[in-house]
Formats: structure tokens, sequence, C-alpha cells
């Protein structure tokens, strides 16, 4: 009888608390809700890109020889034809002083043979007439004549002799101005890897530097094969002229992520794929009046995508299962997902191509643990300030 009224009491205990422990039946959940939105939007294509000058520049020795003047620093402006550096000359100068009396001598050999000259042509005009008038012999003159024609081969060989003698002097003078390393262009010196002393010659693969032109840089990117067809379809034009005339100026933007100032325009596209990237490169042309791109650098081209009237909605309204996109539509009060095709996204935005109606009624945030068919209670918000409020997370 006692182990009974204990049994009973436990039992009565167990239900007591089961009745105390039973959770309440709580109403539908709240999730904040938007309206499907068409926008214009702009959106951006993004290529890495190499930055260099207009022109550029190696400058080399034209002679070998020890530097002895280095008469420019890194990163200053120069004008075409200023001097850069200064080799040794003293040979040089030796050589052009034995060139200069290899000149004199040549032509006091051009006097002494005009001198001969005359003289052999005094003989043979003092003989023709007595010849002509039978007082001497015809031997007489026909030696006089071979004796003019051998002076006048000696004034040849004399006169070859000078213009040999000045080609050798000018030649001596060539390299003595070659001596002096002049700017080939006006523009911005690059590294100057040799100093005082060193060695250099036209044999040398370093250049002594690099001059650019940063007046105007170029912009150098690269689409693959498929983004290049893509390219094609959607531009404009019936030629390739055409498509590039046509093309929307595109922006840089640079190392610290800032935009640079001046949009630039695509000027060119290779003319073949690269076989070893299997990309086609373009260039694109920036104004750099400030000068505050250098040869060399690098940034980001951004190609503008223009949507005009497209619906948009928020990225966070979306979720992927099996490749498939789905967002989850409010209808009355009851949360149904549907099947969206996705153009693109941009600033938190998903762009809609079809699936939703503008106007419809979708949950905006928070739908991981949301099913199909779960009733919800709707807290509408704006769109603009809910993708506003979402940061990135890098």
């Amino acid at each position: 009888m006692n182990n009974k009224l204990v049994i009973l009491s436990i039992a009565a205990f167990s239900l007591t608390a089961c009745k105390k422990e039973a959770p309440k039946q709580d109403g539908p959940k709240p999730y904040p809700v938007v309206s499907v939105e068409s926008k214009n939007i702009v959106g951006y294509q993004t290529f890495p890109a190499t930055i260099q000058g207009r022109v550029n520049n190696d400058v080399r020795a034209k002679i070998q020889g020890y530097i002895t003047q280095v008469l420019v620093d890194e990163g200053q402006y120069v004008t075409k034809g200023q001097p850069l550096f200064r080799l040794e000359t003293n040979i040089l100068t030796e050589n052009a002083a034995a060139s200069k009396a290899g000149i004199g001598a040549a032509e006091s050999t051009i006097a002494a043979a005009q001198a001969s000259v005359n003289a052999a042509q005094v003989e043979v005009n003092k003989l023709k007439p007595l010849v002509e008038k039978n007082i001497i012999s015809s031997v007489q003159l026909q030696t006089a004549q071979a004796n003019l024609a051998q002076a006048q081969a000696q004034l040849q060989q004399a006169n070859a002799a000078k213009r040999q003698a000045v080609a050798n002097y000018k030649g001596v003078e060539a390299n003595i101005e070659y001596s002096i390393i002049r700017a080939p262009i006006s523009g911005v010196i690059g590294r100057l890897p040799l100093k005082v002393g060193s060695l250099v010659g036209p044999t040398d693969q370093a250049a002594l530097t690099t001059i650019s032109d940063t007046s105007g840089i170029f912009a150098y990117f690269s689409m693959n094969e498929k983004e290049y067809f893509d390219f094609l379809e959607k531009s404009p034009g019936a030629s390739m002229p055409e498509k590039i005339k046509n093309l929307p100026m595109v922006e840089l933007q640079l190392a610290n992520g800032s935009l640079y100032p001046e949009k630039g325009r695509i000027e060119a596209i290779t003319g073949q794929i690269d076989p070893t990237t299997g990309t086609i490169q373009f260039r694109v042309a920036f104004t750099n009046a400030q000068k505050l791109l250098s040869n060399g650098n690098s940034g980001t081209i951004r190609f503008p995508q223009h949507y005009d009237n497209v619906l948009v909605v928020p990225e966070s309204a979306t979720y992927e299962q099996q490749g498939i996109v789905y967002v989850y539509k409010v209808d009355k009060d009851t949360a149904k997902n549907v099947v969206v095709n996705i153009i693109d996204r941009i600033d938190n935005l998903a762009l809609i191509k079809s699936g939703v109606n503008k106007g419809e009624v979708i949950v905006a945030a928070g739908i991981g643990g949301l099913k199909p068919g779960t009733a919800i209670k709707k807290k509408p918000v704006k769109m603009d300030s809910l993708v506003q409020s979402i940061k990135p997370k890098f």
C-alpha cells in the first residue's frame, strides 16, 4: 500500500512539472520585407592593368668608356638633347689631334702632286707644237703625256687620302660628341643603376637609364577569349574601328583604391589572341598633366555596364541551392520560395531578369532558417537603407 502511494505521488508531481514546462505557442516570426523595384544601375567589369608612358626610351652608350659625370638624378624631368652622362675623352682627344694632323699631311701631299701635274702639263704643252712641226719625234711627247697621267693619278690618290683623313677626323669628333650621352626624348629619368667610374659600351645588355614621356600614359589590360567574344557581341558597331569608337570612357582605379580623376578611352585592341595566355590586350589612353602616374604603375580598369529599368532585390534576399537561385516571395503573410534569374550583382543588389515582378513583396534578409510555406509577420524596410547598411567583409 505504501509503495502504491509513493508511485502515485511521483506520477502526480511529474504531470504537474510537465504542465509548467510546456512551451508557449508563439505567433508568426517577424521578417524584414521589401518591394521589388526597378532602377538604373551602373556596374563595372574590372581588369588588372599595367601603366606605361606613351614613349619609353632606353638610354645607351654609343662608344665604350668610363663614366666621369652623372648630370641628372632619378625622377628628374629632362628635355630632348639634355646631357645626362659624360664619358672619359682623353684617348679620343689624342686620336682627334692625330686625325687632324693626318689631314694636314694629306693636304701637303696634294699640293706636291698638284705641282707635279702642273709641271707635266707644261712639258706636254711645250712638246705638242714641236711634234706637229716635225721638229722632234712623237716619242718625247708620248713620254711627257705618260708622266702627266702618272702625276694626275698621284693627285687623285692624294685627294682620296685627304678624304679618308677627313672622315677619320669626323669619326673621332663624333665619338667625342658621343662621349656626352644626351636625352633622346623629353621625359622623366628612371633608375640610375650605374655610377661614376662604371665602364659602359654599346654592347651592354642593361641600359644606363630609361626616359619615359608621361605627359600621357597608356594602361594595358587583357580579356580572356570568352570575355572578348562577349565584348564583341555587346559592343555596337559593324567593324572593329566602329566598336572601339562607340565604347564608353573607362575609369582607372589606383593601387590604393582611389579613382584616377581623369577617365580614359580605349584606343586599340591587339589583332590576335596571345597563344601562351589565351588573352587579347587592350590599350587605354589617359592624360597625365599633373604627372600623378609614372611608368610601371599598376591599377585596375573599370569598364562600365549600364542597366536601365532593371528589377533589383537585396542580395541578402537571395539564396542558392544546387546552382539555382531563389528568393522568398510573400503571399498572404506566407513565405514561398521562387526561382529567379540573376543578371548581375552590384553594390549589394541582385539584378533580376525573371522570377519576380515589380512591386511584389519579398523577404529581404535573415532567410537562413526560413522554410517554404512558413507564416511570417511582415516588417517593411527601405531597400536603399538595407543595402547601404551591409558592410563588406574585406
